[in-house]
Parts: structure tokens; C-alpha cells; sequence
């Protein structure tokens, strides 16, 4: 579980089963599937934000900040991301974030993503 600050509002987030289900549910995709395809971490690193998908990405984040609420009322995608607020996509802490809980939620076995 990580806590990130998006837009104007802080976020929990869970790379669980359960966010698996809920991206599933929302998006039709399957999000360890589409993970890959959501950030470039080497451009990322180097400072390049042209390797972002932010929309896929707020979508990773919807459905880990949605598993972090099981049994609570939660908004669909669109009422999410307009709860939102102001959001600054040069901020990439939040993309590093969210990406790592990704990581070591959804991969264990692996070693734990590292930072820049």
C-alpha cells in the first residue's frame, strides 16, 4: 500500500487481485498485460515524459486507488478523474509512484523497483 498526492487530492493505492478485477471490469483490458505499455522508466528517468501513456496510467491508478477502498462507495472513471482537481503531468513523482506500487504489488517475487 503507498499513498500518493494526485492533482489535488491525496490517493492509497493497492496493487492487489482485486485491482486486477476492477481494471478488468472498468477498461476491458487486462492490466498486467498493459502495464509494459504505460511508461517508458528509462525515458522517464532521464527526465522524458514522451514514454507516458497518462491516460492508461490514471487508469492504473483508478483501479489500485479503487482496491484500496473495496466496500466503499467509489465514482466511475470519469467522476474520478474530474475529482481530480488540476492535474500536473510534469510532476513525475506520482508517475514513479504509482508505477512502483505497481511493481512490488504485482510482481513479489521480483526484487523491489528501485528509484532514478
Amino acid at each position: 500500500m503507498r499513498k500518493i498526492t494526485i492533482g489535488e487530492k491525496e490517493l492509497t493505492l493497492r496493487a492487489t487481485p482485486v485491482a486486477l478485477l476492477y481494471y478488468k471490469q472498468e477498461f476491458g483490458s487486462d492490466l498486467i498485460a498493459d502495464l509494459p505499455k504505460l511508461v517508458n522508466v528509462e525515458k522517464l528517468n532521464e527526465g522524458d515524459i514522451s514514454g507516458v501513456d497518462y491516460v492508461g496510467l490514471l487508469q492504473l491508478v483508478f483501479a489500485m486507488n479503487k482496491a484500496a477502498n473495496v466496500g466503499k462507495n467509489f465514482p466511475g472513471f470519469d467522476q474520478w478523474l474530474d475529482s481530480l482537481g488540476n492535474v500536473d503531468f510534469a510532476d513525475t513523482v506520482w508517475i514513479d509512484e504509482a508505477t512502483r506500487e505497481a511493481i512490488n504489488g504485482f510482481f513479489r517475487s521480483s526484487q523491489p523497483a528501485t528509484g532514478k
